[in-house]
């Protein structure tokens, strides 16, 4: 396999070319110092793997990134780098691992692990429009970083002013993405209920009515009934069969 470390120290390009070389001395391994040059690179040698640095000057890593995923067959993307603000953005790149400096042997040997497992054909997919709903897990800001939370253990999304509530096993947070945006990313996985709600398809169970006449979900692991408004009875209980 081909690996292309894209970093503008080249120290750090020598110590990660070190480490893949002690996991692997298998792998054929391509630098570059920006992402212009990564660019470059990826087009000349098709890398299956990029290990790439964020803040670089010209091109940065993000640019670089999303720019690789139009390609035909995109490399996976490892993002190495000394800031962790950044971590939300570089999952929205579907990258394959954050890994924060000074990179560690076992956590770069673990990534270049995750990064194998995804085919080529697996990445294209990832990466094209068409396949954003299948995405498996919601990457969310908190107070001590990012946190990836996996799709299958979100309730639903419940929109509130400017916020979206999520609402999940472990408890809730407040997201600034839209409803709308959610819908497109995870129409496999949610339905609409109401112009500010989302549910988990695995979550619903039945729609019943209560004394008022509204129409309340029923979520087969959680007690929290969400209002489904009328435009919206009909799909549910098609939904529902």
């Amino acid at each position: 396999m081909k690996i292309l470390i894209v970093d503008d120290e080249q120290l750090a390009r020598e110590r990660l070319h070190r480490h893949i070389q002690e996991i692997d001395n298998n792998y054929e391994i391509i630098e570059a110092a920006n992402g212009l040059a990564a660019l470059k690179q990826c087009e000349q040698y098709n890398p299956d793997i990029v290990l790439m640095d964020i803040r670089m000057p010209g091109m940065d890593g993000i640019e670089a990134a999303n720019k690789l995923s139009e390609l035909a067959t995109p490399p996976a993307i490892i993002f190495t780098t000394a800031y962790d603000e950044y971590a939300l953005d570089a999952f929205d790149t579907h990258a394959v691992a954050y890994l924060l400096k000074p990179i560690r042997k076992e956590k770069l040997e673990k990534a270049l692990q995750s990064a194998k497992q995804l085919n080529r054909v697996q990445l294209q997919n990832i990466q094209g429009n068409e396949t954003k709903a299948e995405e498996q897990h919601l990457s969310v800001r908190i107070h001590s970083g990012v946190r990836k939370i996996d799709l299958k253990d979100i309730f639903y999304f419940l929109a509130e002013q400017k916020y979206v509530t999520v609402k999940y096993r472990d408890g809730e947070v407040l997201i600034e993405e839209s409803l709308k945006s959610l819908e497109s990313r995870f129409a496999a996985s949610f339905i609409r209920i109401h112009r500010n709600a989302l549910i988990s398809k695995q979550q619903l169970i039945a729609i019943r009515k209560d004394q008022q006449g509204r129409y309340l979900t029923e979520l087969k692991d959680i007690d929290d009934r969400i209002e489904v408004s009328r435009r919206h009875v009909a799909v549910v209980r098609k939904f529902l069969g």
